[in-house]
């Protein structure tokens, strides 16, 4: 053999034999098996729903996505305006949660001292835990009428913007605080609560995680406090960012209590967020649940796979997201 052959040979890359263990194996088929149970859950999930209501659905046709009236017994139901009403709810407490969950995270991870940062993670922690009947009843009798002031005050100064539109009773001067008691707005607020602690927790998590290294350089070349936030641990903790807004995006989507003890509930189809209509669809299955006949039923089951649905997609396009954002890699070298 030649030389030229002898130097080809060696440095042409070997193949590595892994030899597993039994404990190896065996650890790898469960969790197989857990992924493809929790999968086969989803989906039986979405099977029942379908088969129980296929009924309300064959009957409505597409009119159950733009019909506004919900009367299972007249004919006439469809969740144009609950859909639109749960939607507007999420994105209302996403406002007002991610800033908030953002900013407390990275106080807690890169400002907080040492003390004062174990006694934040368990306060948002046990926060994540509370029961939502005790954010709804925080929120009916604390939140709300702080909230009618700066309802009006949005109305009187953004009424020029549809979503803040709210029309006036006739004949009168001005608004009344009635107009304002039970709006999407104050709902949505309500569900930030909720959604705060779950978004700061990831986003807390994974601010951690960034390389110690990478912002000890980046002070060394004195970057500032922020600068080290902006360069180093904002670009790491992308992935996690979705991650945790996507999270709260679909607890909010599906909170119940809460929103049923602070919203009127109103089937009707409304953009205006200040205005006490709207209402969503967890709301109405809950508040219709027992007083269903077996078609009303059927449809109140319909509406849950719609809602099932939404937030299904949700979470397909927040794991393409996170997926396109890894964590760290606008830090890579």
């Amino acid at each position: 053999m030649t030389a030229a052959a002898q130097d080809a040979a060696t440095d042409s890359p070997r193949r590595i034999v892994v030899r597993r263990t039994r404990v190896d194996l065996a650890y790898r088929w469960t969790t197989r098996i857990a992924a493809c149970a929790v999968l086969a859950l989803l989906g039986a999930i979405g099977i029942y729903l379908l088969r129980r209501g296929y009924d309300a659905i064959d009957a409505a046709g597409w009119s159950f996505f733009t019909e506004d009236e919900w009367s299972p017994v007249g004919g006439s139901f469809g969740v144009k305006g609950l859909l639109v009403g749960t939607v507007l709810v999420a994105l209302i407490a996403l406002a007002v949660a991610v800033p908030i969950a953002l900013t407390a995270a990275l106080f807690i991870t890169e400002y907080a001292p040492a003390n004062t940062r174990r006694v934040l993670t368990s306060v948002v922690d046990m926060m994540a835990a509370v029961p939502s009947i005790v954010y709804g009843l925080f929120g009916f009798f604390l939140l709300q009428p702080q909230l009618i002031p700066i309802s009006e005050w949005l109305a009187t100064h953004f009424g020029f913007v549809p979503v803040f539109e709210v029309h006036k009773l006739e004949g009168a001067s001005r608004y009344v605080d009635g107009q304002f008691a039970s709006s999407l707005f104050i709902a949505g607020v309500v569900v930030s609560c909720m959604v705060i602690p779950i978004c700061c927790a990831v986003m807390r998590e994974v601010f951690a995680q960034a390389p110690a290294g990478e912002k000890e350089g980046a002070l060394a070349l004195g970057a500032t406090r922020w600068g080290v936030v902006r360069s180093v641990v904002l670009p790491f903790g992308r992935g996690g960012v979705i991650g945790g807004v996507m999270l709260g995006l679909g607890r909010a989507l599906g909170e119940t209590i809460a929103v049923a003890i602070v919203l009127s509930f109103d089937t009707g189809f409304t953009v205006r967020v200040l205005e006490g209509h709207g209402s969503t669809i967890s709301t109405l299955i809950i508040l219709k649940f027992g007083e269903a006949d077996e078609f009303a039923l059927s449809a109140l089951m319909a509406a849950g796979l719609a809602l099932f649905t939404m937030t299904l997609l949700v979470n397909v396009v927040a794991g393409w997201a996170i997926s396109k954002s890894r964590s760290g890699g606008a830090t890579e070298a």
